[in-house]
């Protein structure tokens, strides 16, 4: 599942020493700390406009919202040998809107981690020079230990793999992130996952899962101006972003979008793994013609969940897991409902639920 890209711009975070990155890795960065990255801008830039779209280096940055690994279903704890490479791209926002990413294996948000209570993950983590051009580390909230791991992994593009293995002694549905000293400039780029350690009795079964992740992009553009946007962080400390987006695309997972809609069938029991990575908005997220039957909220799977939840605040750095049922066919559209970001700024994904109508719940011809 590893990508990789060659990358044939000036190096400029390799001045960054590992060991500089490593004092603040972790969610808490210390106080003073200079922006590392050197295709950043700020406010007291001359603005003559964007430069062109660069030449994009893979078609796409979108997680696959089905790509989830299986349910939980052993019973004795178990050891998973896992590898997490990060790799940057040029990739589209939308049509004519390139951006530089950076990714957990390609993609946004990164993979998702599925083990059981009791199991221990021994992470083998990469930085290759060819596909970096910044330092990163990853940060479990999983994960007992300095900085979710993050303090044993900070690696500059080139250094030697770090591993760490770590036992899953909390069952819940968690964040995983990069926390290098510019964790916001690197989480807004796409720099997020979700890690599901699922209680030792397991979850409900249910019919079809998806996995959402929101994140904001802060850039020296204005949304939907043509061109290549770099990261703002200006904009990034004012928390005043250009795009709000799902698994890294405007409206990617909509009818026009490049993936298009997500799909479930008329009843089905559908299962949302909706990761928010922020890195500094709390989203309102709303199925637009249902309801989260079931409510997981803030990833807590050892609670009684919630019923029949409209709409729920998921904070920055936290993963909520909903379920709906599918009782009509019809578009359900996932939003955060703080509306502007969902109309235009790219919060908006949509589930063709298809099946035969069921008058009785729902009459358009009433």
């Amino acid at each position: 599942m590893t990508h990789s890209a060659t990358i044939d711009r000036r190096r400029m975070l390799q001045v960054l020493g590992a060991t500089g990155a490593a004092a603040i890795a972790g969610c808490i960065a210390t106080e003073n700390t200079a922006p590392d990255e050197g295709n950043g801008s700020s406010a007291d830039e001359i603005d003559d406009g964007l430069p062109a779209a660069e030449s994009v280096d893979v078609d796409s940055v979108l997680a696959d919202p089905t790509d989830i690994p299986a349910p939980v279903d052993w019973d004795e704890p178990r050891e998973h040998d896992i590898t997490i490479e990060c790799t940057e791209h040029i990739a589209e926002i939308e049509p004519g809107v390139t951006f530089h990413f950076m990714t957990f294996e390609g993609q946004v948000p990164g993979p998702m981690v599925r083990v059981r209570e009791g199991d221990t993950v021994n992470l083998t983590f990469r930085v290759p020079e060819e596909s970096n051009m910044y330092a990163h580390n990853i940060d479990f909230h999983a994960v007992y230990g300095p900085g979710g791991g993050a303090e044993h992994t900070t690696l500059r593009p080139g250094d030697e793999e770090a591993t760490i293995s770590a036992r899953m002694d909390y069952a819940g549905s968690h964040i995983y992130h990069c926390a290098v000293p510019n964790m916001d400039h690197h989480i807004s780029a796409g720099m997020f996952g979700a890690i599901l350690v699922e209680p030792k009795d397991g979850l409900p079964e249910v019919d079809r899962e998806l996995y959402l992740g929101q994140h904001e992009l802060y850039t020296d553009g204005d949304t939907g101006e043509e061109g290549h946007h770099s990261y703002d962080f200006d904009a990034g400390a004012a928390e005043d972003p250009t795009y709000v987006l799902f698994n890294g695309e405007a409206y990617g997972l909509t009818e026009d979008g490049t993936h298009g809609p997500m799909h479930a069938e008329v009843g089905e029991t559908v299962r949302l793994h909706f990761a928010n990575g922020g890195p500094n908005l709390l989203s309102s997220v709303h199925p637009i013609g249902n309801v989260f039957s079931r409510l997981y909220r803030d990833g807590d799977l050892l609670s009684d969940p919630a019923r029949n939840v409209e709409t729920t605040p998921v904070a920055p750095g936290t993963v909520t897991m909903a379920e709906m049922e599918m009782k009509v066919p019809g578009p359900v559209k996932i939003v955060d409902h703080a509306l502007s970001r969902a109309g235009r700024k790219g919060a908006l994904a949509v589930i063709d639920v298809d099946g035969e109508a069921n008058p009785d719940i729902y009459n358009p011809d009433a």
